[in-house]
């Protein structure tokens, strides 16, 4: 066989295992057996190091100041997802409510990102929204910005319901943030809705498993959505964050900036800790306004296996890096 068509199938089949490792990874985030075994062994504390700043908050406030030094911005995650009563949704948003007043004394160039399952969205919205407007009344006391994440597609709805009423309110303007994820069919129509409520946006691909009748199933699709969504953004006279890893993602947002004029300090780029660290410096250095987001907490397990999910070949790296040590 020649190399090159040793290559290509090389590629074939690293294309066709892509798909079935995302599945996989996806389903294992559900695996409450493992999810427990891993968030209480070593080993599990030593692999989920390369996305997650610690396990403490003064570890996530440490990593903060130290990309802050970097010349990037922060937003911080304290992990976690649906809990099973209403003082544990008081006792998470306690975290976030700790953060906020770190943040302001320690001058961090910082904001926070929060789950409204974490907030008891599934035991009950009212409650959720109660401490999300809690929250984002503490952020605008001490000058800060909530960003409420998206969660898979059921919550779609609820989420923006919460996130515009809060906004809707004249001394919280501007004060909360939402998430868009780009495969969804009807994440154009939200954009635009959301820019008109002048509210901020975070734009990604998505990282839940979701049906054909919901979101785009091929990647290419997805780009091409991110892409188009990415532009309105850019339009909007709101600070948005563009988030992505993806360096033709990047390209194409920068070109289209460049094309209209639109200057770098109107937007951001955002990505993870501990995912192409190099690509954040370049940014920087070039000009352009980079968010990294940092999470940290015991509950880790589920974040950790869409990171695998979105990007298998972290499996392989982060083996490697276990080797050396």
């Amino acid at each position: 066989m020649c190399p090159d068509r040793a290559a290509t199938n090389g590629l074939r089949r690293q294309s066709c295992l892509m798909p079935f490792l995302r599945t996989a990874f996806i389903a294992l985030s559900h695996n409450r057996s493992l999810r427990n075994f891993c968030e209480r062994s070593r080993i599990g504390n030593k692999l989920s190091g390369r996305f997650v700043a610690g396990m403490e908050l003064a570890d996530a406030l440490r990593v903060a100041e130290s990309v802050n030094k970097q010349g990037m911005f922060v937003t911080l995650d304290s992990l976690g997802e649906s809990v099973s009563s209403a003082a544990e949704a008081h006792k998470a948003a306690d975290v976030y409510h700790q953060l906020l007043d770190s943040i302001r004394e320690r001058h961090l160039d910082a904001n926070i990102s929060v789950k409204l399952t974490q907030m008891g969205l599934a035991l009950d919205p009212e409650l959720a929204e109660a401490i999300a407007t809690n929250l984002t009344e503490h952020a605008k006391y001490t000058g800060n910005f909530v960003r409420i994440d998206m969660e898979d597609s059921p919550l779609t709805q609820v989420t923006l319901d919460i996130v515009r009423r809060v906004n809707a309110r004249t001394d919280l303007r501007g004060a909360i943030g939402i998430v868009i994820q780009a495969y969804l069919y009807r994440s154009q129509a939200d954009v635009e809705q959301l820019i008109s409520d002048g509210i901020r946006v975070r734009l990604c691909k998505g990282a839940y498993k979701e049906a054909a009748e919901v979101a785009f199933p091929r990647k290419a699709d997805v780009d091409a959505n991110y892409i188009k969504l990415s532009q309105v953004l850019l339009e909007s006279s709101l600070y948005h964050g563009l988030a992505t890893h993806d360096e033709g993602m990047i390209a194409a947002a920068k070109s289209y900036a460049k094309h209209r004029g639109i200057a770098p300090s109107r937007f951001e780029f955002q990505m993870l800790y501990g995912v192409r660290r190099d690509l954040q410096r370049k940014l920087v250095a070039e000009g352009y306004n980079v968010r990294v987001y940092i999470p940290f907490g015991r509950e880790w397990y589920p974040y950790f296996m869409r990171r695998l999910a979105e990007r298998p070949a972290n499996v392989l790296f982060i083996a490697k890096q276990l080797l050396r040590q």
